[in-house]
């Protein structure tokens, strides 16, 4: 049968390391290719790893078809709840694909909102129905994903923290290459890699470049940095909270002085009267 792979949906999961793919080939080469690979028509949706060792070394393999898919953003949303579902996959990746997840269901939302029609999204096999044996228009659509309204939501989809997704969002948004490289790999943190992303880029190539200890030291100084202003306003805080009994003791003499002041000037306009009086008679 002819099977299309397409560029875009395999490089739309993280492809595995060589030692992954190695490991994959030997249990392929072992015990076959057990697993069938997922089709949409012609085109390879799942099992691209799978299909590339077969087809080396002249295996046989099984495919399934899947009917359910209308769009290329039903295949999109299929292969990253398949990996989210997997346990091998890293913390990092997972929150990429939960980002990625809450990005495609919320223009499915906005479309809805606008009542427009959907687009084919730029991909070349969309705007085609599928190819191979039947016709997917008789089957059932794909239930609508649930909304990823907050950080909560995207973080029970991936299984990490909140404070993990705000991380993964910072490194996607202002990490360098290198850094984003050196995080998937697991040579460093995403706690560490967030905070080296909030140096500029070309510090972050440097760190990156000259290896794990180097960004460490460069997270670290981040992380000193940004406390200090912390620890002086703490200090600050502090030294008030001391100040306020002696500034108490101060306002409270004050207040009884200008009692004191008062009162005798009370006492004086009342003599002065009474004088006033005396001369009046």
């Amino acid at each position: 049968m002819n099977i299309v792979v397409n560029e875009e949906l395999k490089a739309y999961i993280d492809p595995l390391t060589p030692e992954e793919h190695e490991a994959l080939e030997r249990s392929i080469l072992t015990e076959g290719c057990r697993d069938a690979l997922v089709l949409w028509g012609d085109v390879l949706v799942d099992g691209h790893n799978r299909y590339g060792i077969c087809q080396k070394h002249g295996l046989p393999f099984q495919t399934v078809q899947n009917m359910r898919f209308k769009t290329i953003e039903d295949v999109h949303l299929w292969m990253i709840d398949q990996h989210l579902g997997r346990r091998s996959i890293s913390d990092f990746l997972r929150g990429v694909l939960a980002l990625r997840k809450k990005d495609i269901v919320d223009e499915r939302r906005a479309r809805a909102m606008a009542d427009t029609a959907p687009s084919d999204d730029g991909a070349p096999f969309d705007a085609d129905p599928p190819a191979a044996g039947s016709s997917a228009d008789d089957a059932p659509a794909l239930p609508p994903p649930a909304p990823l309204s907050s950080r909560e939501a995207i973080a029970r989809a991936a299984r990490l923290s909140s404070n993990q997704v705000v991380m993964i969002e910072k490194i996607q948004k202002q990490a360098a290459p290198e850094l984003v490289a050196a995080v998937k790999s697991g040579v460093i943190s995403i706690n560490t890699a967030a905070a080296v992303a909030s140096l500029p880029a070309e510090e972050q190539v440097s760190a990156a470049n000259a290896g794990k200890d180097e960004l460490k030291q460069a997270a670290k100084r981040v992380r000193e940095a940004k406390r200090k202003p912390r620890e002086e306003a703490a200090e600050s805080a502090e030294s008030n909270t001391a100040d306020q009994p002696a500034k108490a003791d101060a306002l409270l003499l004050l207040e009884q002085r200008v009692a004191e002041l008062t009162a005798e000037n009370d006492a004086l306009r009342k003599q002065v009267a009474e004088l006033q009086a005396q001369l009046a008679s």
